[in-house]
C-alpha cells in the first residue's frame, strides 16, 4: 500500500543520480525537513520552488504532531476501546500522511516530473529524508 505513495507506480530508475533532503533535528525530534537548496538541482528548479515544497510537507508534518483536544480525546478513546476503534477509524496522523502523499503526486505531477525529477514520498523512507530522483542523470 504506502510503497507507491507519492511516486509514480514503478517508481524512480535503479541507475539515476539521486538528491538527498535530510532531517533538521534543530528544534527537536519532530519531523521536519532542511530547506537548505541543493546545488546539484539549481539547472533543473528554481530555489523558491523548492522551498514552497519542503515548508509545505514541513507544515503538514508540523500539523500532524500538533496537540488539540480532538488529538487527545482521540487518544482516550483509543485507551476506552482497547484500539479497536482504529478499525473503524484513521487517526489524525494518518489522515496527515494522506494529505502528504496526495501533496508529493501533485508535487511530481505539476513540478518535478516535466523538470526530470521525481520527488518520493518520505514516508517510504521512514521520515528520515526526502529523496529527489534526477531521471537522465546516471548515479555518480
Amino acid at each position: 500500500m504506502s510503497s507507491s505513495r507519492g511516486q509514480a507506480s514503478n517508481g524512480p530508475p535503479p541507475n539515476c543520480q539521486k538528491v538527498f533532503i535530510q532531517r533538521d533535528y534543530s528544534d527537536g525530534t519532530m519531523v521536519k525537513f532542511q530547506t537548505r537548496f541543493p546545488t546539484e538541482l539549481g539547472d533543473r528548479l528554481d530555489r523558491p520552488t523548492f522551498e514552497y515544497t519542503i515548508n509545505q510537507l514541513n507544515n503538514y508534518f508540523a500539523e500532524a504532531e500538533r496537540a488539540s483536544c480532538s488529538t487527545y480525546c482521540e487518544g482516550c478513546l483509543a485507551c476506552l476501546t482497547g484500539y479497536l476503534i482504529y478499525i473503524c477509524t484513521e487517526t489524525h496522523y494518518e489522515k496527515c500522511l494522506r494529505k502528504v502523499a496526495k501533496f508529493v503526486s501533485e508535487q511530481n505531477d505539476r513540478v518535478y516530473r516535466p523538470r526530470g525529477l521525481l520527488l518520493t514520498d518520505p514516508t517510504t523512507r521512514g521520515l528520515r529524508l526526502i529523496e529527489i530522483s534526477v531521471l537522465d542523470r546516471p548515479a555518480s
